[in-house]
């Protein structure tokens, strides 16, 4: 029905442009008219007229203003005074009847269209702005309706008045050089289509000029399509930027989001869609309606705020919408919801008395002062009230009473003690101007536009000429250019014909009373830094009464060591929390993944932050390392006094029989073989390294070869006891210390070349364990370590084949079946030692060498020197020649 309405208007006043064409075409002057007062009230029907000169017909009826005033130039205004109009239904037989408003006078906008008439009057008094030129005003009621908008943009644009039109000249009062409104975005942006891009002609002027004090939807900014809007409110774009950074300040990340089914509200909650997107905010629902939708429909969109898990409600609505949206809401309790406002109703004092959304926070326009308002609004006699049906309908329903004598019998008759003084509307709340003040910046913008472009050559310094003939355009070029200061606030626009965006932040707060009140939280500043807009300055009251922010998010945030992973089929803020991998962190809150630590450092056990990995090495303060290094210097110990027994016994047959040069040798490389271990122990550095392993191929070079010497020894003295034999003289004691000799030097030799050409050195492994750092001794050059290992075991293989061989020779203490078993263990130790060292982690690595070393140090101590001791400590009866030879005669050898 709003469409067709349009339609029909659009065609009824496209048919007065008409006129127009006729004043070009017969070269009719300006007519204008200066000085006549338009009084309300009058009435004027449609003519038909001609004229021996000029032919003029006026097609459709014009409405009349809701308050006028002739002057040199004219201003327009358009205000929602009323929200209702007439349903008509249409034959498209018949000429419809002329569209009426209906429903109850709207206080507020009422006061908006009050405070139009207000600054004109400030300015026609101003001797600074404008003087001697008289400003008018014809200002129209819209009813709210698109179509009803167009209807008075299209008369406007005609500038024909309709109280002082005649057919005879078809004269026009005024020039209308601007249009201040409308309230609404969808009928500003009709109008702006009509008057912005049609460029109607005008005698020779266009009107082309839109200021709107309410109008926010963002579309309005496009220059392309409205070139000549400007508005005094902010664009909803910033609002919009504003809500989603509010939202995203106090952690809400699920909510819900309802809207007028208008331009407003839909382009509105588009910017904010969009802009919550970008903060990473999810939306569970949006919902769109409109006071004119059946009442299912409001129904519908109660019931799904209802079912919703989201705490907050995001509301880019206007107050008539919104309003029937809570009342439907009211009428069945619902959970609890955070209110977020549009500044269209978050500082609308009629919703106020929603008690249910206390709590609700938003932006509002900045408050003014504007001096001597309030006093001409409540400047209001019954003659006044009279002259203007407006006024009458407002007055009549503020005192319920009828003014006149048109009262029923059954209706109070106002008998002038009605006191506008005592009356408590939104027509007379000025303690909160912030739409108004809007208003009032239009009408002084384009006033100072109009003082431009009239005044700038004007050689009177205290007159301008009003004879100058100015067009819209020249307003429209210099409204772009206006910067001033009225009431402290800065007026001016962007190339958008936008002005500079601040908001107050406002908050529902109960009173002590009981009742709601807005009061001012903060300010937010679009023109600042990133991060620096929102100025918080006082503590905000929450849903239900609460001190406490709410929570509003679809899953609980992940903590630092975990990671989000998104449902399948859900938005984005709907996830799950599963635990960071093994050796990876996160250390924030909501992390999107999980990243490792450094190779060397590992993460604590809640994965939330890395920590250098602890570095491990067998030491001498742990229990295996203490015990290691106890069984070397024990077996260090055992060897030296075997070597001390030894020695105080060196003259008693058992050790003359053994060799005794060979013993004693034998027992200090023992020495050395248990102390080498110690090497092994401790942090690893480059000195130790290299000296751990050369010390170790050494010493046990030198040991196995003092065996072989032995062994040699055993065989060929048996061999010198057969008739005729000297082998002993081509094996004697220079002989055997040359063997040793040379056997060790091939290994001092093997190690100097592993020194040089690749040498051990220390290391960090990070492989064998991910949580922890092994320092170990690489081998460098591993052939060198293998074929020093190699090396000690062909000896000992060579040795213990010499051994075995001389395992039956005849003897009570034949010391081959000693070394025999010796090499037997010392082989068997080494040989098993291989998979052990190879399979070994870490530390343990280090644990089987030392044990290798001291296992086959041991082994051949206890083997060759054990029975020896004992029979030297506990058997001396047996220490003597004779028992030796009991059985087969031995040389001392």
């Amino acid at each position: 029905m709003e469409i067709s309405a349009l339609f029909i208007g659009l065609i009824w006043s496209l048919s007065l442009c008409d006129l127009n064409l006729v004043f070009a075409l017969n070269g009719s002057g300006d007519g204008r008219k200066q000085g006549a007062g338009l009084t309300d009230g009058r009435s004027v029907a449609g003519v038909s007229t001609e004229a021996s000169s000029v032919k003029c017909k006026l097609q459709g009826s014009t409405r009349l203003p809701a308050f006028s005033m002739d002057g040199d130039y004219v201003i327009g205004g358009v205000f929602s005074i009323r929200h209702f109009k007439d349903t008509v239904e249409y034959n498209y037989t018949t000429v419809p009847e002329p569209l009426r408003c209906t429903g109850s006078i709207d206080s507020r906008e009422l006061r908006f269209s009050r405070a139009m008439v207000f600054a004109i009057k400030e300015i026609n008094n101003s001797s600074e702005l404008l003087p001697g030129i008289k400003l008018g005003y014809q200002i129209h009621d819209s009813c709210a309706s698109v179509s009803l908008a167009v209807h008075v943009a299209f008369q406007l644009a005609n500038g024909l008045d309709p109280v002082f039109y005649t057919a005879d000249n078809c004269s026009q009062s005024g020039i209308v050089m601007a249009i201040v409104g409308e309230s609404g975005s969808t009928p500003s942006i009709s109008m702006s289509r009509v008057i912005g891009s049609f460029n109607i002609p005008q005698n020779n002027t266009f009107i082309s000029l839109q200021v709107s004090h309410f109008a926010t939807c963002a579309c309005l900014s496009d220059k392309q399509q409205f070139p000549s809007f400007f508005r005094t409110i902010p664009s909803d774009q910033f609002q919009a930027d504003a809500l989603a950074k509010l939202v995203k300040r106090f952690g809400w990340t699920w909510i819900g989001a309802v809207r007028s089914d208008s331009d407003y509200g839909n382009n509105g909650m588009a910017s904010f869609l969009d802009a919550a997107l970008k903060e990473g905010i999810c939306v569970e629902y949006s919902e769109s309606f409109y006071r004119t939708h059946p009442h299912s429909r409001i129904q519908r969109v109660a019931d799904v705020i209802r079912r919703s898990t989201a705490l907050v409600i995001v509301a880019f609505t206007a107050p008539g919408d919104l309003k029937i949206l809570l009342e439907e809401l009211s009428r069945e309790p619902s959970p609890p919801r955070q209110w977020i406002g549009s500044e269209a109703w978050v500082t609308d004092p009629d919703m106020l008395r929603f008690s249910f959304c206390a709590g609700a926070i938003g932006f509002g326009i900045q408050q003014s002062v504007i001096p001597g308002l309030r006093e001409f609004l409540l400047d209001l006699s019954p003659s006044k009230v009279a002259a203007s049906p407006v006024l009458t309908e407002f007055w009549e329903d503020a005192f319920n009473c009828r003014l006149g004598e048109s009262a029923a019998t059954d209706e109070i008759v106002c008998d002038g003690s009605e006191d506008i003084q005592t009356l408590q509307s939104p027509y007379t709340d000025t303690s909160q101007l912030r739409i108004t003040n809007m208003v009032y910046k239009a009408v002084y913008a384009i006033a100072h536009a109009i003082h431009n472009a009239v005044c700038q050559d004007a050689n009177s310094t205290t007159q301008c000429d009003k004879i100058t003939r100015i067009e819209s355009k020249q307003v429209l070029h210099q409204l772009r250019k206006v910067n001033f200061s009225q009431n402290g606030y800065d007026v001016l626009f962007d190339a958008n014909g936008d002005p500079v965006a601040t908001y107050e932040l406002v908050n529902w707060q109960k009173s002590e009373s009981g009742s709601i009140e807005l009061v001012t939280v903060g300010y937010y500043d679009a023109s600042l830094p990133v991060g620096q807009e929102f100025r918080i300055n006082r503590n905000l009251t929450w849903v239900e009464g609460g001190t406490q922010v709410p929570m509003s998010v679809c899953s609980d945030s992940c903590t630092p060591g975990t990671r989000k992973v998104l449902q399948k089929g859900k938005p984005v803020c709907c996830y799950e929390c599963i635990p960071c991998p093994e050796g990876e962190i996160s250390n924030v809150t909501d992390s999107p993944d999980c990243f490792p630590c450094p190779k060397e450092f590992w993460p604590n056990a809640e994965r939330d932050t890395c920590f250098p990995k602890p570095v491990e090495f067998l030491s001498f303060d742990e229990v295996l390392g203490i015990i290691l290094a106890a069984f070397s210097v024990g077996g260090a110990c055992l060897a030296i006094i075997t070597a001390a027994v030894f020695f105080h016994h060196r003259t008693s047959p058992i050790v003359r029989a053994n060799n005794s040069e060979l013993s004693f040798l034998l027992l200090f490389s023992l020495t050395l073989c248990f102390l080498c271990s110690l090497t092994f122990i401790g942090a690893p550095s480059e000195w130790s390294c290299m000296l751990r392993h050369t010390a170790f191929g050494i010493t046990f070079v030198l040991c196995i070869s003092c065996v072989l010497g032995k062994t040699i020894v055993v065989l060929m003295a048996f061999k010198a006891t057969l008739p005729g034999s000297n082998v002993m003289k081509w094996f004697g004691p220079p002989q055997q210390r040359m063997t040793v000799v040379s056997f060790t030097f091939i290994q001092v030799l093997i190690c100097t070349i592993w020194l040089v050409v690749s040498p051990p050195f220390p290391m960090k492994n990070l492989t064998i364990y991910k949580e922890k750092i092994i320092l170990e001794c690489a081998l460098g050059s591993a052939i060198g370590f293998w074929v020093v290992l190699g090396y000690i075991g062909l000896l000992a293989v060579f040795c213990f084949g010499l051994a075995v061989l001389a395992r039956k020779l005849p003897d009570n203490f034949n010391e081959a079946k000693l070394i025999t078993f010796s090499m037997l263990i010392f082989c068997a130790v080494w040989i098993t030692f291989i998979p052990a060292y190879v399979s070994s982690p870490g530390k343990f690595t280090v644990a089987v060498e030392i044990f290798a070393i001291l296992a086959s140090s041991f082994g051949l101590i206890l083997c060759i020197f054990a029975p020896k001791c004992f029979i030297i400590l506990f058997k001396p009866e047996k220490n003597t020649k004779k028992h030796l030879m009991n059985k087969n005669q031995s040389k001392d050898i």
